[in-house]
Formats: C-alpha cells, structure tokens, sequence
C-alpha cells in the first residue's frame, strides 16, 4: 500500500515537471552578430506546442509586404516553419489568437487563413480568438497570430 502511494506521488510530481524544449527552427536564425531574440518561437511540453506570436515580416529581411494579404500569408508561413521544426502541421493546431490593429481587415484575414487551416470534413477547426488591438510591436505589422498546438 505505502509503496503504491509512493509511486503515484512519484508520477504524480513527474507530471508537474515537464520537460520545456525550446523550437527554435534555423530559419528563425538572426544575422551574424546581431543580438539574440529575447524568446523561443516555440516551446513544446508534454506533446503541445506554444508558438510565439508572430507577424507578417520576412525572415531575411524583416520587411513587412505593402500588400496585407502578403503579409498575413508570411505569418502564416512562419507558424508552419515552428510547427515542421516541432514535428507538427496546421492540423495539429487546436487554438488561434488573432491581434489585427484594423478590426476591418478582418475579412481579408479570414480569407487568407481559411486557405491554410483547411480541414477534412466534419474535423474540427481550431478554436480561434481575434482581438482588435491599437498597435503592436513591430509598429508596421497589421496583425500578429500565435498558436498552440498538440499532437
């Protein structure tokens, strides 16, 4: 008996312990010399994968695309870069955090991110959230998206 509590307790703190691992995919590797970024673009625990909130900016240059579909097709492009290097894909994606600066872009987001998370019939979607915000970081980004994922 004492012995079978001790090993629940055991894997019972094991669980609290989760082993974080960074994702940091080699395309999200900064030029020569500059400073590192002060986050992981994903961190995986226990099978499920946080990805940073990215914007529509190019990985070599870090220009954002005059065209707001091209730019919201670029953040896009850089979950799916966290989510290969996690092992995962926009199918195994199961929440959505939208940040758009301009509510009434809405609709032209919503089409671009509708031809990514595709799904099978009758699959769900991800669960999704979208917030209008003032301004964000990257003062030229319209939107910023992070999700989480599990496989």
């Amino acid at each position: 008996m004492l012995r079978t509590l001790f090993l629940t307790a055991l894997l019972s703190m094991a669980s609290l312990h989760a082993e974080k691992k960074a994702i940091n995919p080699p395309e999200f590797a900064g030029a020569p010399g500059a400073a590192a970024p002060m986050f992981s673009p994903g961190i995986l625990v226990d099978g499920t994968l946080h990805v940073a909130g990215q914007i529509g900016a190019d990985l070599k240059t870090n220009a954002i695309p005059d065209s707001f579909e091209d730019e919201v097709k670029l953040c896009l492009d850089r979950i799916g870069i966290v989510l290969k290097a996690a092992g995962m894909t926009f199918k195994d994606v199961v929440a959505v955090q939208v940040y758009l600066t301009d509510m009434d872009l809405f609709p032209r987001m919503n089409a671009v991110y509708g031809g990514v998370f595709k799904t099978d019939v009758g699959a769900p979607r991800p669960a999704r959230t979208t917030v209008g915000v003032t301004k964000l970081a990257a003062a030229k980004a319209h939107l910023e998206i992070t999700v989480t994922a599990h496989k």
